[in-house]
C-alpha cells in the first residue's frame, strides 16, 4: 500500500466535483492499493474539523485501460513556473487536431 498524506490547503478550492467545501485546517490521506494486475482502490479520507464533524472516507476502483492514450491533468492553482521558461516549442497544428481538451497558452 502507498499511502499519501497532504496538509497546508488554502479554503479556495473543493473536495470534489460537487462542490464540498473545506478549510484551511484539512488533512487529507490518500491511499492506494493495487488488487490485482487491472485494479487500484484509491480510498481517500477527509478529514476537516472546520467544515465536518468527524472524519469520512471514499474509495474508488480505477481500472487499467490497456492500448489506450494517457491524458494529461495540469493543475494551475498557484502557478509560478511559465514566465520563466525560457524558449519556444511549436506544436504543428496536425497534431493539435488529434489532441482533445482545454488548452491556454503562457
Amino acid at each position: 500500500m502507498f499511502v499519501v498524506e497532504s496538509a497546508g490547503f488554502n479554503d479556495k478550492t473543493w473536495i470534489d466535483a460537487t462542490g464540498s467545501p473545506h478549510g484551511t485546517k484539512l488533512r487529507l490521506t490518500e491511499r492506494f492499493r493495487r488488487r490485482d494486475f487491472g485494479h487500484l482502490e484509491l480510498q481517500v479520507t477527509i478529514d476537516d474539523p472546520e467544515w465536518y464533524e468527524k472524519s469520512w472516507s471514499v474509495t474508488v476502483v480505477l481500472e487499467l485501460n490497456p492500448d489506450t492514450e494517457l491524458l494529461e491533468d495540469v493543475c494551475l492553482e498557484n502557478e509560478r513556473d511559465a514566465v520563466h521558461m525560457v524558449g519556444k516549442y511549436a506544436v504543428p497544428r496536425e497534431l493539435i487536431s488529434t489532441i482533445t481538451g482545454v488548452f491556454a497558452s503562457a
